[in-house]
C-alpha cells in the first residue's frame, strides 16, 4: 500500500504568516500523497466583531448560529483556504482547495439540540467520508486542501471540528492508503512535565494510555486528544503523531512529537 499523510493545523499556524509559510515548506517537502485539513484560528472571529457579529462559544466550542455560519464559510472556505492553496502552488504543490461540499467529500449531519443548541454544525459517521473520490484527486496528482465546512447533502452547509474531520478522512482512506495522521499543535507532543519541552514521550501504545492518565503524564485537554487518537488508531491507521507545526520537518526522520501506535 502507499502511504498517504493527512496533517491537521490550527490557529497556532494561521495566524501567524512566518509560520505558516515555513509549514507549507515543510508540509510540501513530505514524501508521498498528502491532505492537508485546516480550521480556521482568529480570523473569523476578529472578522465576525468588525461586522458586529460577536463569538459565542461553550466550552470551547462554537455556537454556529446562521450569522456566524456565513463568517466561517467566508474566512474557512474563502480567505484562509484559497491563501493556502495559493502558497502552495507557489511552493511547487498542486493543491486544491475544497469545503466538505465540494465533489460530495465529507456528508455530516446537523448536531441534534441536547442541553445546548450548537447551531449549524456538522457531525460525522463512518459513511460521511467519500474516500473514493479523495482517492481520485490523489491520482490526479492533486493535493486536497480541506476546509471545516461541510454539507448535509440537502442545501445546508454546516461548521465541523478540524479535529474531527481529520481523524474521519485518515480513517476512510486507511482502506486504501497505509494512512498516517498528523496533529500540529502548540506543544512538540505530549510532555512528562508540561513546562518542559525537552521532556517529550516519543512513544505511546494503547496499552500504556490508562497508565499515562493515571499518573498525570497525559492531563487536561491532552487526554481527549489522545482518546481520539487510539480510537484511529484501532479503526485502522498505522500511526497518529501530536507534535509542533514547525517542527513538521523531523516527522521523516522520527523525532517529530509524540508517535501513538497500536
Amino acid at each position: 500500500m502507499k502511504q498517504l499523510t493527512i496533517i491537521k493545523i490550527g490557529g497556532n499556524v494561521i495566524d501567524n504568516s512566518q509560520n505558516l509559510h515555513q509549514f507549507l515548506l515543510d508540509f510540501t517537502a513530505l514524501p508521498g500523497d498528502k491532505i492537508l485539513v485546516h480550521g480556521g484560528g482568529k480570523i473569523a472571529t476578529e472578522l465576525g466583531e468588525s461586522l458586529g457579529i460577536e463569538a459565542k462559544m461553550v466550552d470551547g466550542r462554537r455556537i454556529t448560529d446562521i450569522e456566524t455560519l456565513r463568517i466561517v464559510t467566508m474566512v474557512y472556505a474563502g480567505l484562509i483556504n484559497k491563501n493556502m492553496v495559493a502558497q502552495l502552488q507557489a511552493k511547487g504543490n498542486n493543491a486544491i482547495g475544497l469545503t466538505g461540499a465540494d465533489g460530495n467529500i465529507i456528508k455530516a449531519k446537523k448536531r441534534p439540540v441536547k442541553e445546548i443548541d450548537y447551531g449549524f454544525v456538522g457531525d460525522l459517521d463512518e459513511n460521511s467520508i467519500s474516500s473514493t473520490t479523495l482517492d481520485s484527486l490523489l491520482k490526479a496528482g492533486l493535493t486536497p486542501v480541506l476546509c471545516a465546512i461541510t454539507h448535509d447533502g440537502d442545501t445546508q452547509l454546516l461548521n465541523t471540528n478540524a479535529d474531527t474531520i481529520a481523524s474521519a478522512v485518515a480513517v476512510a482512506m486507511s482502506s486504501l492508503y497505509k494512512t498516517r495522521l498528523v496533529y500540529c499543535f502548540e506543544k512538540k507532543g505530549v510532555l512528562k512535565d508540561v513546562n518542559d519541552d525537552a521532556t517529550v514521550v516519543r512513544e505511546i501504545k494503547s496499552s500504556e494510555f490508562e497508565g499515562l492518565k493515571a499518573d498525570g503524564t497525559v492531563a487536561g485537554g491532552m487526554i481527549p486528544k489522545l482518546h481520539n487518537a487510539f480510537e484511529a488508531i484501532n479503526k485502522g491507521v498505522a500511526a497518529v503523531y501530536i507534535g509542533k507545526a514547525d517542527e513538521l520537518g523531523e516527522l521523516e526522520s522520527g523525532s517529530f512529537g509524540t508517535k501513538m501506535l497500536k
